[in-house]
C-alpha cells in the first residue's frame, strides 16, 4: 500500500510541474489512453478498462501486481484533467513543449465545439470604443505702425491682445477599421464653432480611407499643415482662397512606401460655423497629389512636390477673397470696422476679426471659379524651405474671366540643432521636437529662426481688391513639443487702389500650448 501512495504522490508532484513532464498525446480511434512504463507517451487503453482501473491489480489486496505496473486508468484520467488546468492557467498558448495550444487547429469564426471558443475571442483585442482628449490654446498680440496713407485707407488699426484659437477635441477609434474627431473652438465667433468633425472609415477597397463630415478639404500645402505647426503665427495670403474647412465625404491614401499621397473630396459650399450648408447649388470638389522625390530620414532630406486643384460653384453665385496682413488677432463679433474710412469694404461689410482686411474683392458675381495650386518643399538637416504658387480663375457672371494670383516662398532654420520632420502620412512639415527642453539639465529648447515672401494680387475685371506684398521675420522658441513663443515681424507694401502705395509694420507675438 505504502508503494501505491508513494508511486501516485510522484505523479502528482509530476503533474504539478508540467513545465518539466512532457507527454506525447497519441491519437486513438478508442476512447482513452495509457501510459506506458519507461515510456513518456501515453498509449492507447481499451474501453472496458475505463470504467474502475481495477484489472491490473491484486484481486486481494487491491495493489499493482508487479513492481513496474502501471497506475489505474481512472488515476491517469483525472491527472490529464489536472494537467490541463494547470496549462491553462499558465497560458496554454505558448509553443513550449508540452503545452497544448487552444487555438490549433481551430478555423477562424467557426467552432469545433460548443465549449471551444473561436479563436477571435481568445487573442487579446483592445476595448472599443476609445477616446483620447487633446487640445490647445493661441494667445496672440498685435501692434501696428502705419503712415498716413495707409491709415487713410485701412483706419486707425488698433492694438489688440486676446485668443485667437482656443480648441478642445477627442479623437479615438470605435473599431480596428473606424476611427473619427469631434473639434470646437471657444475663440471663433460660433462660440463654439464647429472645427474638425469627422468619421473615417479604413481598409476601403480602391480607396483606401474614406471620410465623412467636415475637415480641410485636401488643397494646399500650407493648408493642410496643422495650425498648432506652423512656422509663422498665420498662414500665407493665398490662404483666402482656398476652399478649407467644407462639410462634405472624401478619400485619402499613401502608397506602400508612403513617397506618394493622394486625396479628393466633394463638399457643400460655403459651410457655417455650425457644420452646416443649404440649398439647392452650392457644391465644390477638390483634390491633391503629393510625392516625395527624395527622402532620407536619418539625415532629414526631403524633396517634394505636390499639385493642387479645386472646382467651386457657390450657393449664392458670389464670392468674397479677403485677407488681414498675415495677422489675424483675436476674433470678435461680426460688425462694420468703425475704424476704417467711410465708404470703404471695411467699414460696410467689416470681418470678424479684430484686425481690418487689407485686401478684400467684395462679394464678386460669379457662376463659378476654380483653384490651381503647385506646392514644393524641402530640408537638408536643420533648414527647411517650401513654396506654393495658385492661381483663381473666376467665371464671373458679367461675362469676364479675371485671374487673381497668390503666391510665398518661406525658409527656416534651427539654431540649436533641430530638424522639421516630414510627415508622409499627410504630406507636410510636421512637429519639431527640442533636443533638450526648457529646464531638462540646463536645457533651453529649440531655437528657430524664419523668413517669409507673401504675395497677393486681388484686381481683375471690375475687382478692386488691391494688391499686398509682405515680408515677415519670425523668431519661434519651443520650450517643448507642446509650447511655443512666436514673434513676428511683418513689414507690409499695400497697392494704391485707393489713396496711393502704402506701407505698415506688424509686430506680433504668440504663446501656445497644446496636448
Amino acid at each position: 500500500m505504502s508503494r501505491r501512495c508513494i508511486l501516485i504522490g510522484t505523479f502528482v508532484i509530476l503533474a504539478s510541474f508540467g513545465d518539466s513532464l512532457c507527454y506525447a498525446q497519441t491519437s486513438s480511434p478508442g476512447p482513452g489512453n495509457r501510459w506506458q512504463p519507461g515510456s513518456n507517451s501515453i498509449a492507447p487503453i481499451a474501453a472496458d478498462d475505463q470504467d474502475l482501473g481495477l484489472d491490473d491489480q491484486d484481486p486481494g489486496t487491491g495493489a499493482p501486481d508487479g513492481p513496474d505496473a502501471a497506475p489505474s486508468p481512472s488515476l491517469l484520467i483525472r491527472l490529464d484533467q489536472m494537467q490541463a488546468q494547470i496549462d491553462a492557467l499558465r497560458g496554454a498558448g505558448s509553443e513550449q513543449p508540452g503545452v497544448t495550444d487552444p487555438t490549433r487547429n481551430l478555423i477562424p469564426g467557426e467552432r469545433r465545439s460548443t465549449d471551444v471558443p473561436r479563436i477571435e475571442d481568445l487573442k487579446a483585442t483592445p476595448t472599443f470604443p476609445r477616446v483620447r482628449l487633446t487640445g490647445f490654446f493661441q494667445a496672440d498680440a498685435g501692434w501696428y505702425n502705419q503712415d498716413a496713407r495707409n491709415t487713410a485707407t485701412l483706419g486707425n488699426i488698433q492694438d489688440v491682445m486676446g485668443f485667437r484659437r482656443t480648441r478642445l477635441a477627442a479623437v479615438g477609434d470605435v473599431s480596428e477599421s473606424v476611427s473619427y474627431m469631434l473639434e470646437m473652438d471657444f475663440s471663433f465667433p460660433g462660440r463654439p464653432s464647429f472645427m474638425d468633425v469627422w468619421g473615417d472609415v479604413h481598409q476601403v477597397p480602391i480607396l483606401g480611407n474614406v471620410r465623412i463630415g467636415q475637415w480641410r478639404m485636401p488643397f494646399g500645402m500650407d493648408e493642410l499643415t496643422s495650425v498648432r505647426e506652423l512656422t509663422f503665427i498665420e498662414r500665407f495670403l493665398g490662404f483666402a482662397q482656398a476652399p478649407f474647412r467644407q462639410v462634405g465625404a472624401g478619400f485619402h491614401d499613401t502608397n506602400q512606401d508612403k513617397t506618394m499621397t493622394w486625396e479628393a473630396a466633394g463638399f457643400k459650399f460655403p459651410t457655417d460655423f455650425f457644420g452646416d450648408a443649404q440649398g439647392d447649388r452650392g457644391y465644390g470638389a477638390s483634390g491633391r497629389v503629393t510625392r516625395l522625390l527624395y527622402y532620407d530620414e536619418e539625415c532629414n532630406r526631403v524633396l517634394h512636390v505636390g499639385a493642387d486643384y479645386s472646382f467651386i460653384s457657390p450657393a449664392a453665385k458670389g464670392i468674397r477673397f479677403a485677407n488681414q496682413a498675415e495677422f489675424g488677432g483675436p476674433f470678435i463679433v461680426p460688425q462694420p470696422n468703425v475704424n476704417a474710412p467711410a465708404g470703404s469694404p471695411q467699414a460696410l461689410a467689416g470681418n470678424l476679426g479684430s484686425i481690418p482686411f487689407a485686401i478684400d474683392t467684395g462679394t464678386v458675381p460669379v457662376y463659378n471659379y476654380q483653384l490651381f495650386n503647385v506646392e514644393t518643399g524641402a530640408a537638408v538637416g536643420s533648414w527647411y524651405a517650401q513654396s506654393e504658387l495658385r492661381y483663381a480663375v473666376l467665371n464671373q457672371i458679367s461675362g469676364a474671366n479675371s485671374v487673381l494670383p497668390t503666391a510665398y516662398a518661406e525658409t527656416g532654420y534651427f539654431l540649436t540643432g533641430e530638424k522639421r520632420p516630414y510627415n508622409q502620412n499627410s504630406g507636410v512639415f510636421g512637429r519639431v521636437k527640442p533636443i533638450r527642453k526648457w529646464g531638462e539639465d540646463g536645457g533651453w529648447g529649440a531655437v528657430e529662426t524664419a523668413f517669409r515672401y507673401s504675395y497677393a494680387d486681388f484686381n481683375g475685371h471690375g475687382i478692386s481688391g488691391n494688391r499686398l506684398n509682405d515680408c515677415t521675420l519670425g523668431l519661434n522658441w519651443y520650450l517643448n513639443q507642446y509650447s511655443k513663443l512666436q514673434f513676428n515681424y511683418i513689414h507690409s507694401i499695400l497697392g494704391g487702389n485707393v489713396h496711393g502705395v502704402s506701407d505698415f509694420d506688424t509686430y506680433a507675438m504668440r504663446f501656445q500650448v497644446d496636448f
